[in-house]
């Protein structure tokens, strides 16, 4: 089957607007690259036709040509070898405490160290990598909460997407999750990323809504990578899912925009401690329930 990618340059000034976008739009086929050291940016995809691939551009923003540095995306057709190699250029392997996330073709020769755990990703663009900072804020606090508390809690995965976050926790070892997402594509993608890592069955998948994803339940460790006024809206039921002693990581929240979401959380459990890290352009929140 053909593979044709799909590539534009972005204004500086459009970069974070059409990640938010991006996150609303639910196409996993396309994602935003950027280098960090020139500055520049390009909405990037991989589609099985040209039709496809210039649908998805002018559906999430084509007409707006003050976002694109030019008029028309390149839209060519990847031999196999090249969209092959078109992942392994963006797509590397990295950890953070004992957890690895690693590109599923580098199965065979990954060795992964005594007492750690690993994560495969799928070259494919359902499942990403992790690599962006929204991400690795969440599961680089993840990491540390299961190693200050153990892993003898629940974890709510809210707004789950391809499933990074629940599966991380479940190569971590909590035992009970539960993941969410309003779109049934992406409940079909998290599972097939389960089985991908042997974790077929380990998650409790279902679709929902932050009110009916949530609604009679709680959990000590609840996360919530979306955007930063979708977790406002919703803030009441995030925090009532937070089970006594239980902690809510929030990301998905532009460094910018990090003092309003903190107010609005603060303001909701009297008591409760916040706490948050910027990372490039990014931020979290955590809300820590008192026991």
């Amino acid at each position: 089957m053909a593979t044709f990618e799909l590539k534009i340059e972005v204004t500086g000034e459009a970069a974070l607007l059409l990640e938010e976008r991006l996150a609303d739009y639910g196409d996993v086929r396309l994602m935003m690259l950027e280098d960090k050291v020139s500055g520049r940016a390009w909405l990037a995809g991989y589609f099985e036709s040209r039709a496809d691939a210039v649908a998805a551009w002018k559906k999430l923003a084509g007409a707006d040509s003050a976002l694109w540095v030019g008029a028309e995306p390149l839209v060519r057709e990847l031999p196999e070898e090249d969209w092959k190699n078109s992942y392994k250029a963006h797509f590397k392997a990295w950890k953070f405490g004992r957890l690895n996330w690693v590109p599923v073709w580098e199965r065979e020769t990954f060795q992964l160290p005594a007492g750690e755990q690993v994560l495969w990703l799928d070259p494919g663009m359902a499942f990403g990598t992790g690599n962006h900072e929204t991400t690795r804020l969440v599961v680089e606090r993840l990491v540390a909460l299961a190693e200050r508390h153990g892993t003898g809690g629940r974890v709510i995965d809210a707004g789950c997407g391809s499933g990074i976050l629940a599966l991380s926790a479940a190569k971590l070892g909590y035992q009970t999750i539960a993941a969410f997402d309003n779109d049934p594509l992406a409940i079909d993608v998290s599972k097939e990323n389960a089985e991908l890592n042997g974790l077929g069955g380990r998650v409790d998948h279902y679709v929902g809504d932050l009110v009916t994803g949530l609604t009679g339940r709680q959990a000590e460790l609840v996360l919530a990578n979306i955007q930063a006024d979708v977790l406002m809206k919703f803030a009441r039921e995030l925090c009532a899912a937070v089970a006594p002693g239980g902690a809510l990581v929030l990301s998905g929240i532009l460094a910018q925009e990090n003092a309003q979401v903190r107010a609005v959380f603060a303001a909701m459990p009297p008591g409760w401690e916040t706490d948050s890290r910027v990372m490039g352009e990014w931020s979290d929140l955590v809300v820590t329930r008192s026991a």
